[in-house]
């Protein structure tokens, strides 16, 4: 027990570090633009990753949950492998890629009075989903870790109260994330 505590008091700063540095470092490296590189495929990669977290998430829930607690743990590890993937492809998409303006019919980078009024209401709904799952991907970082930290160090009940929160924030973050690439594909040039 003794060297539970030890490790848990080791990896709290990093967590909490890392919960603090990923955000920063994303947002810096958002004003970064690299010339030369073409990375603008990269949405039609990372939607489906994504989604493919949503479904290994669910599935390590329902293994967990028939007792099947090894296979449980392969799974979470997948899934957080799978959102290290979408973060590092997100990145370089932006990095190297103009933004893509939901509504955009012409591709411009601006909207125009009647791609304003066409997508007015569907652009409403856009931004709500895409500024929900932008917070909630930042809040869901020290959660997944905290959780998976209590996981590993078989702290079952501690864990199960922070999964009571992570599960729920981090599906809807994958599931939200592939909307977001759905709702804004017919405008990518």
């Amino acid at each position: 027990m003794q060297k539970n505590n030890d490790l848990e008091k080791k990896f709290k700063p990093v967590i909490i570090a890392l919960s603090i540095v990923i955000p920063v470092v994303v947002a810096v490296l958002f004003t970064v633009k690299l010339e030369g590189v073409d990375f603008s495929f990269l949405p039609h990669i990372y939607a489906p990753i994504n989604g493919l977290t949503a479904i290994v998430l669910v599935l390590a829930v329902l293994k967990v949950k028939n007792g099947k607690i090894e296979t449980h743990k392969k799974l979470i590890k997948f899934a957080m492998a799978l959102s290290l993937a979408f973060l590092a492809c997100y990145v370089m998409y932006h990095m190297t890629s103009e933004a893509t303006l939901y509504g955009d019919v012409d591709g411009n980078g601006e909207l125009n009075s009647t791609e304003s009024e066409d997508f007015q209401s569907s652009r409403l709904i856009y931004i709500i989903i895409l500024i929900s799952h932008i917070i909630l991907s930042v809040s869901v970082i020290p959660l997944v870790l905290f959780a998976y930290l209590k996981g590993i160090l078989d702290r079952v009940e501690e864990h199960k109260k922070i999964v009571k929160y992570a599960f729920p924030i981090w599906l809807y973050v994958a599931v939200s994330g592939v909307i977001v690439y759905l709702m804004i594909l017919p405008f990518y040039h």
